[in-house]
């Protein structure tokens, strides 16, 4: 086998074991709902899954619902649930029609029924009804994707301007009971960020939003100012929370395949949180340390890197990360770094992540690439097609952040 089909292996079997069908089911097993109305609403990347999941277990005794996912992942009809695809990571109208969906599913019912609410990452964006004008919510959204603020810091603020963030949705579907089963993709599963936490006390302040919005010189309208200073809600009496699923799963399934593949493996974190080019270069510098090494060896890291936009270019945090490693890795015999999102998606692109080895930076060169120079743009998806370097593995129906790997090969 080849370094690439080495990764191709790892990926696939982490893959497999992120998936939320059983931890759906098992969530579903200990669960005990009151006899009036149980409606489903699902919500996130994952959500077609996981709705299937549940549906297939509990069949008719679900009264409806509404399942809100990212455009081409829904796989086919789930009973009679209404299904939206909707826009990631900026919300479109179609994010506010289903969640209005959603929202009307739950307005009316009584203290004998269930919302079994299923929530995965890329919520935030899919689950939304803006308490601002859209064109704001959209200035917000880019202004946060660009500037580098982490998962945490970008849901501290977004809940503060909408409908259903920050525990409202829980409050709009009282006096009725939410059960809620969440897949998480933010380390260290905080329930109240996973989605802007619709379903879960908040945390986080006021004071730290209006902090975070300083840090990072956000534009704030004079009815967002305001906005600010309305506190989220803090309790939430009819709320059961199951979480399933998360970033070291990805990690533990890759070490089960490394070593099945003969190599070594340590799990350096799985908390990873730097910029994608510090990550990258870090695994290098790794590379560096071990490349008179006699036996195969790996190293794996699970989180969520961040982007600092200083270009115009396509591509994603994955992709970075595995390019800003190639001048590092140059030249080391049997040596590898990739990285890919676990739900087939890295950034605004097709691809779930990027591949490189010891080959790419002389073979980018030979066409007239710099790898610093794609980096300043953005532009890694451009430079890494050129070389077969992006990871494609179409929607996944999972979402547990992030897994990038070093493989060195003997």
């Amino acid at each position: 086998m080849t370094l690439r089909q080495d990764a191709d292996t790892i990926i696939s079997a982490a893959l497999n074991a992120a998936q939320p069908d059983t931890a759906v089911r098992k969530a579903l097993a200990e669960a005990s709902f009151a006899s009036g109305k149980l409606i489903l609403v699902a919500a996130g990347k994952a959500a077609w899954k996981m709705a299937k999941a549940a549906y297939d277990e509990l069949g008719e005794r679900i009264n409806g619902g509404v399942v809100i996912t990212k455009y081409d992942h829904v796989m086919g009809p789930i009973g009679d649930l209404a299904l939206y695809e909707a826009g990631h990571p900026v919300p479109d109208e179609n994010s506010y029609k289903a969640t209005e969906a959603a929202i009307a599913a739950v307005s009316d019912l009584t203290e004998n029924d269930t919302v079994l609410f299923l929530l995965s990452g890329g919520g935030s964006a899919l689950f939304e009804k803006p308490l601002i004008p859209v064109e704001d919510l959209d200035r917000l959204t880019r202004e946060l994707l660009a500037c580098g603020a982490e998962i945490t810091e970008m849901n501290t603020v977004r809940k503060r301007f909408s409908a259903v963030k920050g525990g409202k949705f829980a409050m709009i579907a009282y006096p009725a009971k939410v059960f809620s089963v969440v897949l998480s993709d933010i380390i260290g599963d905080p329930l109240d960020m996973i989605a802007s936490g619709p379903a879960y006390p908040d945390s986080s302040t006021m004071e730290q939003a209006k902090a975070i919005v300083s840090r990072y010189h956000l534009t704030m309208t004079p009815q967002m100012e305001t906005l600010l200073s309305v506190e989220t809600p803090k309790a939430l009496s009819n709320v059961e929370t199951h979480i399933t699923g998360s970033v070291k799963q990805l990690c533990l399934a890759a070490e089960e395949a490394l070593r099945g593949l003969g190599y070594t493996p340590t799990t350096l974190t799985a908390s990873l949180s730097c910029t994608a080019r510090d990550a990258g270069e870090f695994f290098a510098n790794i590379a560096q340390f071990h490349k008179d090494t006699d036996k195969s060896l790996a190293f794996i890291a699970g989180g969520e890197t961040v982007v600092h936009l200083t270009g115009h270019g396509k591509g994603g945090r994955n992709q970075e990360l595995a390019l800003a490693a190639a001048p590092g890795i140059a030249g080391i015999p049997g040596a590898a770094v990739f990285s890919f999102g676990s739900d087939g998606t890295d950034g605004p692109t097709d691809a779930a992540g990027g591949y490189t080895d010891s080959t790419t930076n002389e073979r980018l060169r030979a066409q007239g690439i710099e790898v610093f120079n794609v980096l300043q743009d953005n532009d890694a998806y451009h430079a890494l097609q050129k070389v077969d370097g992006l990871i494609m593995t179409g929607p996944t129906g999972t979402n547990v952040n992030d897994l990038s790997v070093l493989l060195i090969r003997r």
